[in-house]
């Protein structure tokens, strides 16, 4: 049997200096060890144990380790013999099911990179995705949630020329089943570079359009294995992923590479509804799960009427936007499990709150980093360290932080110092005991309910209708999203009569945006504030408009 030729290194990313690269294989940070080569030994290790299940509340799938190792060669032998290559690009547009998981095993021991898109993405994000990574492939379901992706897919592919490939899991109409994938010889899989790159996750698009994030083999599975031990999982727990588990919060932190790392079951919830989400906790004894804010409050509301068991669940993980105080206090006393703020970002650093702090941290922060070896500043906006406690930008490197995002040098150039610190544009202030407040954003992006909507690329998109002369988009406080996109407009002097709200949705969904990107709220006016230099001023907007509807409440 022949060796497979080398893993060509993928161009466009951001190495590690090779100081950093020693200082974190001799912490034991870093393991010579790759994603697809850990399934091979937890399934070793695990054998018939269940590794994860998916489906319906009374009619799930399950497979155990040692099965969903044994499908994962099978996919990857088709995939090769479909002809996809070490180094090539995948886009993955898969829900939670099966199929998800064993495409992205069977991707990372081909030594083939997946590009994980959420489910939620439409023809704008995914061209962008396949055109930036110059994808071979395309993976989507059927259908989701009453969407059909299939024709989405034609109308990326035939605008795409280096995708060679449409997988479909479910009926394929034009394209390929994954179902129906060649046979292929095992082979010799291609001997992988534990600091190559094992995938690339979406960033939130906090200034114009997402970017891809490169994670390698070494730095994404100490994510996950840190994060399990910081969560004290074991083979005992079942983790529940409610939230689309191609998001880093679910998939690795802990997630369900945390997961399967200690033996633990999997379960993955079809939607992260608590009608589903309480099925599932009482049917599979879920005892670890995580959500967003919003869905975390309509846990809470579902089960004061709700009477499903739920004495299983031990840990409640809340992350991707700032959860109040009210609500994380509500969570012990309804829910009857612990609960775990989590603060991140997908392209590395994350912080949570231990289990054992004191209520008043659990609660009114949004924990610590996960590394000793996490380096953060605050900074002022010359750079220079603030005061203790004061409110600052939070800059970060560390043992999985990124140090560039995927084909971006320009913006890289901004986006991080000379000396590897990352600058999240995020505002924080840290207490003595190390534990992070958020306190805002410096970049123009609106976090709703966990989705980052870049205002930029809203207010691109909305320009484009005729009617429409100015645009500025600007989050408001929201009981239940947490902020509200608001798309704040004038006219075009032709006369053309304002649009409905319900037009403007449809217009965005006709430009091929998610539609987690359109606005919730929509407001004419007849102009729009501006600064000293003629452009809009959101900050006096943003009070004008709170007054206003001050003053309406009165």
């Amino acid at each position: 049997m022949s060796a497979s030729p080398p893993v060509p290194a993928l161009d466009g990313v951001t190495a590690y200096p090779d100081e950093f690269v020693d200082r974190y294989r001799a912490a034991g940070y870093w393991r010579d060890e790759t994603l697809g080569q850990l399934l091979r030994s937890w399934a070793a290790r695990s054998g018939d144990s269940t590794a994860v299940v998916a489906g319906p509340v009374g009619a799930p799938q399950r497979l155990s380790y040692a099965e969903l190792d044994r499908r994962v060669d099978t996919t990857a032998a088709g995939l090769r013999a479909l002809g996809i290559a070490a180094a090539d690009r995948v886009v993955v547009h898969l829900p939670n099911t099966l199929e998800f998981v064993v495409v992205l095993f069977a991707l990372l021991r081909c030594a083939a990179v997946p590009v994980l898109a959420l489910p939620a993405h439409r023809r704008a994000e995914i061209a962008h995705f396949v055109a930036l990574s110059e994808a071979v492939a395309y993976v989507v379901p059927d259908h989701h949630e009453g969407f059909d992706y299939r024709p989405l897919a034609a109308e990326v592919a035939a605008a795409a020329p280096t995708l060679r490939h449409v997988l479909v899991a479910g009926d394929p109409g034009p394209h390929t089943a994954l179902a129906d994938l060649p046979a292929g010889p095992p082979g010799p899989l291609p001997d992988v570079d534990p600091g190559a790159v094992a995938l690339l996750l979406i960033s939130g698009g906090t200034t114009g359009k997402p970017k891809l994030i490169p994670r390698t083999h070494r730095d994404y599975a100490y994510n996950a294995r840190a994060s399990a031990e910081l969560c004290r999982l074991s083979a005992d727990d079942v983790y529940l992923a409610c939230l689309p588990v191609a998001h880093n919060f679910p998939l690795a932190c802990p997630g369900l590479l945390g997961a399967l790392g200690v033996g633990a079951t999997v379960v993955l919830a079809p939607t992260p509804s608590p009608d589903v989400g309480f099925g599932l906790v009482e049917q599979e004894r879920v005892t670890v799960t995580a959500l967003v804010p919003p869905m975390a409050r309509m846990w809470v509301d579902a089960a004061d009427w709700d009477t499903r068991d739920r004495s299983s669940l031990r840990l409640l993980q809340v992350g991707g936007a700032k959860l109040d105080a009210q609500l994380a206090r509500r969570v012990g006393p309804v829910l009857g499990c612990g609960l775990q703020q989590v603060y991140g970002m997908a392209e590395g650093l994350l912080n949570y709150t231990r289990l054992d702090d004191p209520d008043d941290l659990v609660v009114g922060t949004q924990g610590r980093p996960l590394c000793p070896d996490d380096e953060v500043r605050v900074v002022d906006g010359t750079g220079a360290p603030v005061p203790p406690g004061a409110v600052g930008e939070l800059w970060t490197r560390g043992p999985y932080t990124m140090r560039g995002y995927y084909r971006a040098a320009t913006y890289n150039r901004t986006a991080f110092t000379a000396d590897g610190f990352y600058r999240t544009g995020d505002l924080v202030r840290q207490l003595p005991t190390g534990h992070l407040v958020v306190e805002g954003r410096v970049k123009d992006v609106i976090n709703r309910g966990g989705e980052n909507v870049s205002a930029a690329t809203l207010e691109e998109h909305l320009l484009a209708h005729r009617a429409l002369a100015q645009v500025a988009v600007l989050g408001l406080p929201d009981e239940t999203l947490g902020e509200a996109v608001c798309a704040v407009v004038t006219l075009s002097p032709d006369g053309a009569s304002a649009p409905k709200l319900k037009e403007l949705r449809s217009f965005l969904a006709g430009r091929g945006l998610a539609r987690f990107m359109c606005p919730d709220r929509l407001v004419v006016r007849d102009t729009l504030p501006v600064t000293g230099v003629g452009k809009i001023d959101k900050r006096e907007l943003a009070a004008l408009l709170t007054a206003a509807e001050t003053e309406g409440h009165q």
